[in-house]
Formats: C-alpha cells, sequence, structure tokens
C-alpha cells in the first residue's frame, strides 16, 4: 500500500472509532494507535455537522438558545453519544467505589447511575449555555467554535495514549496504547492548526491553554483511582476539554 493510502484508512479507522458517520471501504486495517493522529480531524468532522446545523438554524431565525441546543444535538447524534457515555462511566466508576477492580467493574456496567446522570446534566448543561452564550453575541464565531472546540478538545487523547498506561487488558484503551510520539505530535499540530484558523490565534491560545490544565488534572485523577486511561476515561477527557473551551469562549 502507498503511504497515500495508509493515511486514509487510518484517517477513515479515527472517524470510525470516534464517530458515527459513514466512512467507505478501508483498503487496508491500520492498528488503533497508528490512527490516533487523525483524531482532530475526526472532530472536525463531528464539529462541521454541528457548525452546519448551527449556521442553518440562526439563519432560519431560530432563538441562538434553541439553535446551539439543535446544533449540540447533532453532534451528539455524529458521535452516537460515545464521548458522553464515557463520562457518565467515568463519574459512576470514580464516585461508586474505593476499590480500584469494582471501579473499573462500575465503569463496564451499561446502566448509569446518579453520579453518572449529574455529570452527564452538568456537561451538557454547562455547554449548551455558554454556546447560546456565544451564538446570541457573536454568531460566526460560535459556528468557528463549535468546529474549533471539537478538534482541539481531541488532541489530548493522543497524547493521554502516549504517556498513561492502560488501566484495562483490553478495550480501546489498550490497543490504542501502542501509539507513537510522532503521531502524538502530528495530532498536535493538525489541531492547532486548525483551531487557530478558526479562532484567531490569541483565543486559540487561551482555549488550548484551559484544556491542556483541565485534562492533565483529569489524566492524574484517573491514574489516581484506576491507575490509567480506558476508552471511558478518553471520552470523559474529551467532554471536560470541551466544557473548559466553551467556559473560556463565554467568559
Amino acid at each position: 500500500m502507498t503511504p497515500l493510502r495508509t493515511r486514509r484508512a487510518e484517517v477513515q479507522l479515527a472517524v470510525m472509532l470516534l464517530t458515527r458517520l459513514p466512512v467507505g471501504r478501508m483498503a487496508e486495517s491500520p492498528s488503533i494507535g497508528a490512527a490516533v493522529w487523525a483524531f482532530p480531524i475526526a472532530g472536525a468532522l463531528v464539529g462541521w455537522v454541528s457548525a452546519l446545523v448551527l449556521y442553518a438554524a440562526l439563519v432560519a431565525g431560530i432563538a441562538p438558545a434553541l439553535a446551539a441546543g439543535l446544533a449540540m444535538i447533532a453532534g451528539i447524534l455524529a458521535t452516537g453519544g460515545l464521548h458522553e457515555d464515557g463520562l457518565a462511566d467515568v463519574a459512576d466508576g470514580f464516585g461508586g467505589s474505593r476499590d480500584r477492580e469494582r471501579k473499573l467493574e462500575i465503569m463496564r456496567d451499561s446502566r448509569i447511575g446518579s453520579y453518572g446522570g449529574l455529570a452527564l446534566i452538568l456537561s451538557l448543561g454547562l455547554r449548551w449555555q455558554a454556546l447560546a452564550i456565544v451564538a446570541a453575541d457573536h454568531p460566526f464565531l460560535a459556528i468557528s467554535a463549535v468546529i474549533a472546540l471539537a478538534v482541539c478538545s481531541r488532541i489530548g487523547l493522543a497524547f493521554a495514549l502516549l504517556w498513561m498506561p492502560a488501566a484495562r487488558s483490553d478495550g480501546m484503551g489498550k490497543m490504542a496504547a501502542t501509539t507513537s510520539l510522532p503521531c502524538a505530535l502530528a495530532a498536535l499540530a493538525i489541531g492547532i492548526f486548525i483551531t487557530v484558523g478558526m479562532l484567531g490565534p490569541v483565543l486559540a491560545l487561551w482555549v488550548i491553554l484551559a484544556q491542556i490544565v483541565v485534562q492533565f488534572a483529569f489524566a492524574r485523577l484517573a491514574l489516581r483511582q484506576i491507575g490509567g486511561q480506558s476508552g471511558d476515561v478518553l471520552g470523559a477527557m474529551q467532554q471536560l476539554a470541551e466544557v473548559a473551551g466553551w467556559l473560556v469562549l463565554a467568559r
């Protein structure tokens, strides 16, 4: 296979892992670790779906708060609620027991408990309100920000997979833990390029710094709680980074 076809297959795999968007037939089957560099590209596709819905709603005269809600629904449908599910599982697991193995067992349970429900309400509420505020005052910034935050919130996932051990002996976190520093740096470069293009250098800097702080703090928490990363931890990490980014933009 040519390098171009390999990179295309890696993008397809990243989109397949992080979204429910159609990717077509893959010419080859790369490893998950090799596809980590394309995580921000998968985020960009999700962001474009949300941004198009937000733009259409605002042009149609729908109130910014309702337009923000529709944009969020579009994004959740595009990912199948994958990251939201991870956030809920992590909240239930971290809050539901003191024992590491029990935490991991709770995180595998498909049922959502009180901690998970509260985490989802707070995350969705903060993102919805922040997007509505930005859309009301600066609609074009809101449209750009939907794309930018979907991209840059996924940069940290590459470095979590690179630096954090897998908390489980199976699952996505384990399979993707074979990623490399060049893959993580490529994800960083792509994410910064798109974020700066969407928000400009100053806003992009503040958003990315806020997300680094939040994701680093959460990574430390995950290491203490379960000894590393998992697919659920990565999903929660993305959600928390997106919340942090919206709080910066809506201040």
